[in-house]
């Protein structure tokens, strides 16, 4: 008998939902079963197009660079690019030396919590979040604790139940804005009552604005709060610059303070050690940061549409409610289950499993407040999600005669 070398238990015990769903799916599909996949936020899986100049950027970067190893923190003209374009779009100054590169805010999320998570630490995290970060929380051995995003008061975080859960154990509070998984776009009331209670208890806040410029309403970066707030911001261009595949992401670090001098060295450490960022798709992803941006007004105008037809059409259901989109490309409908299903899982992996419609259950974005939704995605075509959203229909009549 071959030996069985054992997992370690921090990698048994992620479980990413949203590419989770996948495997049940791609087994349906070798089965022949035909599939609306309304899991992932991809847009170009869809009908959104990288633009062409990023690609003429790409393809002349790979010819006219060495293709060698470039700067572990990332490539100086790039991240000058980066510190022009949050200028642009927030009215901020950052620092150069604090922005770093990352492939994806994925990882940028992983060096973050690696430099910041001892075990037994606490990082405050948004219910419903985007699952990546509870599971690199809990990777380092720490915990997270959610803090309420109140669906009645269009997911806005309760600031109440935020205070409530820090103790001293408390390391940082997660915001993500726009939401992931709910399409929310705080308020800026909100988002500075936050950074008055980041300030109070001396935390840092983590924001991450990867769909900063898709939105329906008004944004407030976390970037324009006072300094006596340290933060750190995520962004990325998976998707506003519609480059999901390219993996590029970046942070940067606001901390007139200091408060964060030793986290910010821990990460250069991982950064070194992870060699550098896609050399190529740095010098396409500046491109993208310094040519023409119509194609966003295009993207959110279709998208508008599509997140209109989708909170009417959905709430036509039965069984089914949801609030409307106000930004990002995703919407977190509540459904009835009855007692028909015993988990909002349960009630996902029988709709692909019946009608074909792969969708992601509410509790895979926290157990706590996630429960009880499911996420969907508003990138498809109106045909596509009519098409979606009408087997979703017969297999709810059909399950609640």
């Amino acid at each position: 008998m071959v030996r069985q070398i054992q997992v370690s238990k921090r990698a048994a015990e992620m479980n990413y939902a949203i590419r989770e769903v996948a495997v049940p799916a791609a087994q349906l599909a070798k089965q022949g079963k035909k599939l609306c996949m309304l899991n992932i936020g991809d847009p170009n899986k869809w009908d959104f197009e990288t633009p062409g100049y990023f690609k003429a950027a790409l393809r002349k970067a790979v010819d006219h660079t060495d293709n060698g190893y470039g700067d572990s923190e990332g490539n100086p003209e790039f991240r000058q690019a980066i510190v022009d374009r949050e200028y642009e779009k927030h009215g901020v100054h950052i620092d150069y030396e604090k922005v770093f590169v990352t492939s994806g805010v994925g990882e940028a999320i992983n060096i973050l919590m690696g430099a910041l998570v001892e075990n037994g630490d606490e990082i405050l995290l948004p219910g419903p979040g985007y699952p990546s970060y509870h599971q690199y929380v809990n990777f380092y051995g720490g915990t997270h604790k959610a803090y309420r995003l109140i669906e009645e008061e269009e997911w806005e975080p309760d600031i109440d139940m935020m205070r409530a859960r820090i103790t001293d154990r408390t390391k940082a509070i997660v915001v993500i804005n726009p939401n992931n998984p709910t399409g929310a776009v705080f308020s800026e009331k909100i988002l500075r009552q936050i950074g008055d209670l980041a300030a109070e208890y001396e935390l840092p806040v983590i924001s991450d604005e990867i769909y900063d410029k898709i939105t329906d309403k008004p944004f407030f970066s976390m970037s324009r709060l006072p300094s006596d707030v340290s933060r750190i911001i995520f962004n990325g261009f998976s998707k506003v610059n519609l480059m999901p595949g390219w993996r590029v992401g970046y942070m940067y670090v606001m901390d007139e303070q200091g408060m964060l001098n030793q986290i910010v060295d821990g990460m250069k450490k991982q950064l070194r050690a992870r060699i550098c960022p896609n050399v190529p798709c740095q010098w396409a992803a500046q491109a993208s940061l310094q040519g023409p941006q119509d194609y966003i007004t295009d993207m959110n105008r279709r998208l508008h549409d599509r997140a209109e037809f989708s909170y009417e059409r959905l709430n036509e259901i039965p069984g089914i409610s949801t609030n409307r989109t106000e930004g990002a490309f995703y919407m977190f409908p509540k459904v009835e289950l009855n007692g028909i299903w015993k988990t909002d899982k349960d009630f996902v992996m029988d709709l692909m499993k019946e009608e074909g419609v792969v969708l992601v259950h509410g509790s895979g974005f926290d157990p706590e407040f996630g429960q009880g939704h499911f996420r969907t995605i508003t990138l498809p075509r109106i045909e596509i999600l009519a098409n979606a959203y009408d087997k979703l229909e017969r297999f709810m009549i059909r399950h609640r005669a």
